[in-house]
């Protein structure tokens, strides 16, 4: 796609955390049972903050890093499942939050692999010089569509944004090197949330209802630990790569024990893959940049190395880029 450079990195977390023995108060539950399973500690909860707040938060903090005006950029994209609403778009709300009047947005809804896929779109725009400067954020408040007595989702997802602003620079010595994006949409019905009911008589007597997350774990497991290893091993086939010459695996957070078997099955080292899921639990489209922007905060991620960015979940879907950041 060439020389796309992430020029900066930037999170923001509500500062409400709820522990696993909080939700033991909620529901059946326990510390010991939550992180065996799943590696999750505690979550950010937002708390009055919608998600273009969380989101708009972090933009602020990208223009602050960078020295860039708001007035510079060309696009605005925002990968999410819990919108503040189905129009307008939680990038417009960014847009005429931080005034970057100039910035074209939308928003990408691919759940937890919204991301990795809003980074192909804004590279292939980037690469077509349509948008030379571009921010990308991925943000959830997924406390607002969680049912918090079902102890088989309420206990995985927390709140909270990430993003990055992209530039196209030919003389960057960054690059993404390849993109697989993948949907399984057959099994559709294995994670949803939010989902909306047609109208079986008009007048209606009642109003359509949101419906909660829910999600098939076997399900999921299975086509997280198979599909995940399959797109890699093809974005690093595509890059010309072999998985050995990859610094780190930023996958998407969504369960320790997954993150793990899917580095057993590679055969590479666990600590090429990091994780940070005990802080922050599953959120969605905003794992994969919080993990990121924590790696290159405390130096774990520096230039001229290669990562692989894989995202994956409700669609069902999975997007893996190679970057050389």
């Amino acid at each position: 796609m060439g020389k796309i450079r992430i020029v900066e990195t930037a999170s923001y977390v509500p500062s409400k955390t709820v522990s696993n023995d909080e939700l033991s108060h909620l529901m059946d539950t326990s510390d010991e049972w939550i992180s065996a399973r799943t590696g999750i500690k505690r979550r950010h909860i937002s708390i009055g903050e919608n998600t273009s707040d969380l989101c708009t938060k972090v933009a602020q903090r990208l223009l602050d890093q960078s020295g860039w005006s708001a007035e510079s950029l060309d696009m605005i994209i925002v990968a999410t499942m819990s919108p503040d609403s189905y129009t307008p778009s939680t990038a417009a709300i960014v847009q005429g939050n931080i005034a970057a009047s100039k910035a074209f947005c939308f928003d990408i809804s691919a759940a937890c692999s919204g991301f990795v896929y809003g980074l192909d779109v804004a590279a292939r725009f980037l690469a077509g010089k349509k948008a030379m400067r571009t921010m990308l954020i991925g943000g959830e408040v997924l406390s607002k569509v969680i049912d918090w007595q079902d102890r088989s989702t309420a206990v995985l997802f927390g709140d909270g944004a990430a993003g990055v602003l992209l530039e196209n620079k030919q003389t960057a010595a960054s690059e993404i090197l390849a993109s697989v994006l993948k949907t399984y949409g057959t099994q559709h019905d294995k994670l949803a949330a939010g989902k909306t009911m047609p109208l079986s008589e008009f007048p209606p007597k009642e109003s359509t209802v949101l419906h909660p997350f829910e999600m098939d774990g076997q399900a999921v497991y299975k086509f997280a630990t198979h599909a995940v290893p399959e797109s890699i091993n093809e974005a690093c086939d595509q890059a010309e790569i072999s998985v050995e010459d990859v610094d780190l695996f930023v996958l998407h957070q969504a369960n320790a024990r997954i993150v793990k078997a899917i580095s057993k099955r590679m055969k590479q080292p666990q600590d090429k893959f990091p994780i940070n899921i005990a802080e922050y639990g599953n959120t969605s489209a905003a794992s994969e940049p919080l993990l990121l922007d924590e790696l290159v905060k405390k130096e774990q991620l520096k230039r001229g190395q290669i990562v692989v960015l894989s995202g994956f979940g409700g669609g069902l879907t999975v997007g893996t880029q190679v970057i050389k950041f």
